[in-house]
């Protein structure tokens, strides 16, 4: 009887898939019975070799041998794990094998891995070969991925896209590092103060996020605060049985005495203490009168489910931990069944999952924090018109649909640590949300005038919990829309509550908002106090570990050129897969530093360094717009409407184009008066920056040994 062979990407999952398909013959390397013969990977079992491979001379980085661009580029077995590469390809190769089931990871990771071992050591002439494609690890949905497995021909350009990028990563890495490295090496080393020579690292994803937060730390470095002062008055409405005030913010609009003033800092405030001092002079003693009053309510939806940026930016501000912890942990839940596929971009679950959503809601009717609203949902059966909502879109799916809980592997919730039972809970909640309405709140817009100057007041309190009551409510009485609550995270939630208006609303209690919202135009409101409100203008904030993760996914909303943003929309840079790596490589090579208390990133002074070295040969790599068409390039590779030898001859141009500069460049002075300008903000192990927080940066005495640097080159 002929046997079907089943590939996994790690022994983890062949566990399961034996389990699940009662296989229990164990053997070194596979588990077969009469039926299946079940082997697995332990991630790449394959990889791109070294440029001396090629040819002896390479082990030597010298710019005359560059660019390295071979004509077919070399593979081979990585030493470590070539005991279990040996019985993958033994069982590609068996005669009594007729089927082979392609069961790594449903991704384009998943993917390059099982075309690198197919292209090296090639398959059995007349294997049926067939990709089993799972969003979780449930009996149900592997069983459903092994029935409905389609031919592996099927996804050749998805794999073709994810050889494509390892060798555009290979390709820039290995000649952009030399390159630079040979150019520039000694005399950023010397500038840095290292201890021993520490090669040039340059990588497409790596040195565009080096720049973005390099960028960003001198935008701090060089704001400069402004001062400002506002006129904020305390207002008490007659009938109001509390001692709270109602505060209104002046603002210099048409009629005022102000009005476009060259005082004015802006509309609401002016450059100097003595101007709103004056204000309040000619204010003083003078009654408030109601000018017109606006009541009305607001709705404020659920955000969307997860992806994987999502819940690492969330985790990151909650939690403090790092995106590759988070990711770490949200593969463990993934593992032991409880929440579906994680390296995913999208938010919305597809029609089919719609379908079938009361599983997924059943099946955590014996979480108990969850169990209220899983009965709730359930009675009332809001789940049964989800797929009409903006919750469920085919078209935003690539690979998976969005995080979410399985209803399954519960068991196992008392084997994971505390964080990752909180990473859980993170995701039922916002999971279940979407099944509860919008959270409603009950607004008043008040005018107030004092003499011709014009007073001005938003107020909201919640009317109506809405999902809130499964995500948590905003801590305090402040129901201010620019106080998140539990679950909130991107802006576009953010400016459908009208977070993005001009005025903050204030939240206050249910008695006193009665006594507002019965105001009348022309009604009297007794001023209590005219304060003066000194403010500065802010810089930008410092990226953390969550924040830059976001920035890399909407990378291409940074592209100015609006044709051109339109264009590469919804790319990124890196992947949902890469990200969390790329930044933790970033740090463990001391180009950035992460404070892991606060998750706050700051460069170093190599890192701010070899910023300036690409800013004076390679201005692109740090450029955004680049890397997201690059990324866009590989999407049109795995939707076939550009060949691989297409993408591959514009990669071959670009990168001996930028080599060909680097070699003919002589910036070196240039570079080394921007070195001397970086390097006092380094003196210092930490330093505080006005307006901006600690940093952590540090002289980097980062040491790479010579037998390193190939890989510093190639792993970029």
């Amino acid at each position: 009887m002929a046997k079907s062979l089943i590939i996994t990407e790690k022994p983890s999952v062949a566990q399961e898939f034996a389990r699940i398909l009662g296989v229990s013959g164990r053997n070194d390397g596979y588990i077969e019975n009469d039926k299946y013969v079940i082997t697995w990977c332990v991630g790449h079992l394959v990889e791109m070799v070294y440029p001396e491979e090629y040819d002896e001379k390479y082990k030597r980085w010298r710019l005359e041998d560059l660019p390295f661009l071979p004509e077919e580029y070399k593979y081979n077995v990585i030493p470590n794990v070539s005991k279990q590469y040996d019985t993958v390809h033994r069982m590609l190769f068996r005669e009594d094998i007729e089927t082979v089931y392609w069961a790594g990871d449903a991704g384009k990771e998943g993917q390059t891995i099982e075309e690198n071992i197919r292209r090296f050591g090639g398959v059995r002439p007349g294997m049926k070969e067939l990709r089993v494609w799972i969003d979780s690890q449930t009996e149900e949905e592997i069983l459903r991925g092994i029935r409905e497995a389609k031919p592996m021909a099927e996804y050749d350009n998805l794999a073709k896209s994810g050889i494509m990028r390892t060798i555009e990563d290979y390709a820039m890495g290995i000649n952009f590092s030399r390159a630079m490295s040979v150019k520039y090496g000694k005399l950023l080393n010397d500038a840095a103060a290292t201890k021993s020579y520490t090669a040039i690292a340059v990588g497409r994803v790596m040195t565009c996020v080096l720049g973005m937060v390099v960028i960003r730390e001198r935008e701090i470095r060089n704001f400069a605060e402004t001062p400002f002062y506002r006129v904020v008055g305390g207002f008490l409405p007659e009938g109001a049985e509390t001692e709270e005030t109602v505060t209104a913010e002046w603002k210099a609009v048409n009629g005022s005495k102000y009005f476009e003033s060259p005082l004015l800092y802006k509309e609401n405030g002016f450059k100097k203490r003595e101007s709103a001092e004056n204000l309040i002079g000619e204010l003083d003693g003078k009654q408030a009168v109601v000018k017109s009053l606006e009541r009305g309510t607001s709705r404020k939806k659920a955000p969307l489910l997860f992806n994987l940026a999502e819940l690492q930016a969330e985790c990151s501000k909650r939690y403090k931990i790092s995106p590759d912890e988070t990711l770490r942990i949200v593969q463990e839940l993934y593992e032991k069944k409880m929440t579906t596929y994680p390296r995913t971009d999208a938010r919305v679950l597809s029609t089919a999952v719609a379908k079938e959503i009361h599983k997924n809601i059943g099946g955590l009717r014996s979480y108990a924090l969850a169990t209220p609203f899983v009965k709730e949902v359930l009675e009332q059966g809001t789940y049964k018109n989800i797929a009409k909502t903006r919750y469920v879109n085919d078209k935003q799916i690539t690979d998976h649909y969005a995080i979410i809980p399985t209803g399954q592997g519960l068991n196992a919730l008392s084997s994971v640590a505390p964080t990752a039972h909180r990473v859980y809970d993170l995701i039922v909640r916002r999971f279940l949300s979407i099944f509860y309405p919008p959270a409603v709140y009950q607004k008043v817009a008040i005018v107030s005038s004092i003499k011709e100057e014009r007073f001005f007041s938003n107020f909201k309190v919640l009317a109506e919990e809405g999902y809130l009551k499964v995500a948590g409510v905003p801590k305090g009485r402040n129901t201010s829309a620019k106080g998140k609550p539990e679950g909130s995270m991107k802006e576009e939630e953010e400016k459908e509550s009208g977070a993005d208006g001009a005025e903050e609303e204030q939240g206050l209690d249910t008695a006193l908002f009665e006594v507002i919202k019965s105001l009348k135009k022309g009604a009297v409101l007794p001023v209590r106090a005219l304060n003066i409100k000194e403010g500065e203008t802010s810089p930008p904030k410092r990226y953390n570990s969550g924040s830059i993760i976001l920035a890399m996914e909407n990378a291409g909303q940074l592209i100015e050129d609006e044709e051109l943003r339109a264009q590469i929309k919804g790319s990124g840079i890196g992947t949902s897969a890469t990200r969390a790596e790329i930044l933790k490589k970033l740090i463990n090579i001391k180009y950035l530093s992460l404070n892991k208390k606060t998750q706050v990133i700051t460069p170093t002074l190599q890192g701010e360094m070899v910023y300036d070295v690409v800013d004076h040969s390679i201005k692109s790599l740090l450029n955004p717009e680049l890397t997201a068409s690059w990324e866009k390039g590989l999407t049109y590779v795995a939707e076939g409407s550009i060949t691989s030898e297409e993408y591959m001859g514009k990669l071959e141009n670009f990168v001996t184009r930028h080599t060909v500069n680097v070699k003919q460049m002589r910036n070196q002075f240039q570079l080394k008066s921007s070195f001397d300008a970086s390097a006092p903000y380094y003196k210092k192990a930490s330093s505080t920056r006005s307006g901006a927080g600690k940093s952590t940066s540090s002289r980097s005495s980062s040491a790479k040994s010579s037998s390193n640097r190939k890989k510093t080159a190639q792993n970029t």
